[in-house]
């Protein structure tokens, strides 16, 4: 390989090498003939890219969706400008368009065209076991492994290095991506798409003590994912002891996400980063748990339980609860708590002042009671004599 010494033109060659054949431009004009907007300013000017704002380089267009970034927007480098409503004081060439996301869309996959697999083919260095039936209009890469009486529906897309243990289904139109690993028995419905190495149907952490030794407790069961399901990078769902370990329809899970065996997690859930989900746990439908959220066994969070991040999950929740914290607790209760947490050094020295003036003021009462004493027993001596 050759090798390039001198910085700039290591650069030059990188910017040249990277997908010039994907590389577009179009006019301002073309791209509001493409999305329904409407060009303010000059609709000649050619854009080769589309990025976000932080990240706008000479040639490309951007997007804003508030006011407070008109002035970073006219600072930029952009070219031209996507927005919903025009801004008094923009200085560039403004696309208006009904709906911000949708049209940026369009427009970024227009100039920078998304790589696709055109070749609906089965590589000839795939293992594929006899008995395993393939549906149609398929894309399995090099190294894929399929095992005996596996399922794959129609329109599925396996990348390199996929191993599907035996017995497992795929419904129609599921993306895998590479090194993905699904354990004997896996189901997945339709449309699921699992980021690469997730692994799917490993044994739960169960054991129980024989003899001052741990044995690995029943690992009969399976993992079944519904439809419409996106499993994150490198997240890990357990099968279940002699069940299934259930995902609901519509569920997405982020990037190191761990739910142990027996799970039942509803639909429409969104479980996000480094959450941890303890075996037997369930929950309702449209449950959010924030990053890093660590949730107890054998519990139930009912449906649209949100819980905030890093927040530890002790006990059951009801229907709508917010919570917050570790363990948790209701999110205006945390909030006051937190504050309190907060004034503690400033109530500690109150404190500490409050001490020192009643110690002055019970040693000035002892001082007091002594000197009363000592006059009370004056009086007594000269009544005496």
């Amino acid at each position: 390989m050759l090798a390039i010494h001198d910085q700039k033109l290591a650069d030059t060659v990188k910017k040249q090498l990277v997908r010039e054949d994907l590389v577009r431009a179009a006019t301002l004009y073309q791209l509001a003939e493409l999305t329904g907007g409407e060009v303010h300013g000059d609709g000649d000017i050619v854009l080769t890219n589309a990025l976000p704002l932080q990240d706008a380089q000479q040639g490309c267009i951007t997007l804003i969706d508030s006011a407070r970034n008109l002035e970073r927007l006219n600072r930029s480098s952009a070219a031209a400008v996507v927005m919903t409503t025009p801004l008094a004081g923009c200085k560039k060439p403004v696309l208006i368009v009904p709906n911000l996301h949708a049209a940026f869309i369009q427009i970024v996959e227009h100039l920078r065209p998304p790589h696709s697999i055109e070749l609906r083919s089965i590589h000839p260095m795939t293992a594929v076991d006899p008995t395993a039936e393939v549906g149609e209009d398929v894309c399995i890469q090099a190294g894929v492994s399929i095992g005996p009486n596996c399922k794959i529906g129609k329109g599925c897309t396996l990348y390199a290095g996929v191993q599907i243990l035996a017995g497992c289904q795929l419904g129609e139109n599921c993306t895998l991506y590479p090194n993905v690993t699904l354990y004997e028995g896996t189901i997945l419905g339709d449309r699921a798409l699992l980021h690469a190495s997730s692994v799917l149907g490993a044994f739960g952490f169960g054991y129980r003590q024989v003899e001052g030794r741990h044995v690995r407790t029943a690992q009969l069961g399976w993992v079944e994912v519904g439809d419409d399901v996106e499993i994150g990078v490198g997240s890990t769902i357990d099968r279940g002891s002699y069940g299934p370990t259930k995902i609901g329809h519509g569920t997405k899970i982020d990037n190191q996400v761990q739910i142990g065996h027996n799970c039942h997690i509803g639909q429409h859930n969104l479980i996000c980063s480094q959450v941890g989900v303890a075996g037997s746990t369930t929950t309702g439908n449209y449950v959010v748990l924030a990053g890093q959220v660590g949730v107890a066994d054998h519990i139930t969070l009912h449906d649209h339980v949100q819980v905030g991040a890093q927040s530890g999950v002790m006990a059951d929740l009801e229907a709508g609860s917010v919570v917050l914290g570790s363990p948790a607790s209701p999110s205006k209760q945390h909030m006051l708590t937190v504050a309190a947490i907060t004034r503690l050094p400033a109530l500690r020295k109150e404190m500490r002042s409050l001490q020192k003036r009643l110690d002055q003021l019970e040693q000035a009462s002892k001082t007091a009671g002594t000197n009363g004493e000592q006059s009370s027993c004056s009086d007594e001596q000269r009544e005496a004599a």
